[in-house]
């Protein structure tokens, strides 16, 4: 009697082991698909930088007069007159005022509009949106997570694969080139452009 309990004990362990690894590899299983074909932008494994909004002092001294106009008060820069519409090389743009990663040059696009356009954001975490009116209709307006700087708007009239365009402000952003981000701290980016025919130009 002994002896056929210690079996059937052992035997429960046995299957309580073999589905507790069979659930674990189920959930590798399906993070894996979920992932899709493009590469994670921020790996779990890499710390999340905190971004911080300096005083508004220290942001008079920092900014151009046109680049706090647009962050700090919503103002827009005039169109094909601006540093970034027409950029091409291969990088990421982040908040001027707090360094915040905003967009890939792999999501950019020229949109005729004469401002920078984007496809979606590189870290969705790091952007907001709300409604605004200041214009008379109603615009959804783009606003970076940390230092709630004002970037641009973002439409629904974008090419594939979103069908979106983030119309920005050259003057709320800063490019930093593949070449620069390992240095800057933004190494963790670098993965995305590997093998990308953008790369390059």
């Amino acid at each position: 009697m002994s002896y056929n309990r210690t079996s059937a004990h052992h035997a429960i362990q046995v299957i309580v082991l073999s589905a507790s690894v069979l659930s674990l590899l189920g959930v590798r299983s399906t993070t894996a698909s979920a992932q899709g074909a493009r590469p994670t932008a921020t790996p779990a494994a890499t710390p999340r930088r905190v971004f911080v909004k300096p005083s508004d002092a220290e942001l008079r001294k920092k900014l151009t007069r046109l680049q706090y106009s647009v962050t700090q008060h919503e103002a827009t820069e005039t169109p094909f007159h601006n540093d970034y519409w027409d950029n091409h090389e291969a990088g990421i743009y982040v908040d001027i005022v707090s360094g915040e990663p905003l967009f890939s040059s792999l999501d950019k696009y020229e949109s005729g509009t004469g401002w920078p356009s984007f496809t979606r954001p590189l870290d969705p975490a790091n952007i907001k949106t709300k409604t605004d009116r200041l214009l008379g209709f109603s615009r959804t307006e783009v606003r970076s997570a940390a230092a709630d700087s004002h970037l641009g708007h973002v439409f629904d009239d974008g090419p594939r694969p979103t069908g979106l365009r983030y119309c920005m402000n050259s003057a709320a952003m800063r490019f930093i080139p593949v070449s620069r981000l390992e240095a800057e701290g933004y190494g963790q980016y670098l993965a995305l452009f590997k093998g990308s025919a953008k790369a390059s130009k």
